[in-house]
């Protein structure tokens, strides 16, 4: 990274805060999938200081009914074989995965698996197999919502309308 006047700045690490309900059961799913205890906990706030991959990550428990605006957090791999390493690490430490391979998805063939947290908040770990695809559907939704979208049935749409909280009408799907 650069700044305007051209001074090197070295980022250390990326930065998510994350909102949850209820930070003691967010803690306990977090220190699982990422295999480590968390560096300060206070009350309704905690965080974990992931080496890899680097990652200042903070746990803030704020009331909410829904899931907010985040779409998904995700983790890029090298290869297929680290991502099935880390499937398999989150379900020794007790967590539901879900895998996709050669999946089509952000204009790129994709081998991943999907872990949610107590808030809903998906986490993928993937490897990027080829890039650049041609514009095809939309991508990143998930299986059901991408198929009633290819439906184009009525019924369908308005259900992957409600799913990705678009406005009835609104053109959205």
């Amino acid at each position: 990274m650069n700044t305007s006047n051209s001074f090197p700045v070295t980022a250390l690490k990326a930065h998510i805060a994350l909102n949850v309900r209820d930070v003691a059961v967010a803690t306990e799913f977090y220190g699982r999938m990422f295999g480590i205890e968390p560096c300060k906990v206070r009350t309704g706030y905690a965080k974990f200081d992931v080496q890899n991959p680097p990652l200042n990550l903070t746990l803030n428990q704020v009331p909410f009914n829904e899931r907010g605006a985040l779409s998904h957090l995700g983790i890029q791999v090298a290869t297929t074989a680290d991502v099935l390493a880390v499937r398999e690490r989150w379900a020794d430490a007790g967590l539901a995965t879900r895998d996709e391979m050669g999946t089509n998805c952000c204009y790129a063939i994709q081998d991943k698996t999907w872990a949610s947290d107590p808030d809903g908040n998906e986490w993928e770990v993937f490897v990027v197999l080829e890039d650049n695809l041609a514009e095809t559907t939309m991508c990143c939704l998930p299986d059901a919502v991408e198929n009633a979208l290819n439906t184009a049935e009525p019924v369908a749409l308005e259900a992957a309308n409600n799913a990705l909280g678009c406005a009835p009408g609104s053109g959205c799907c």
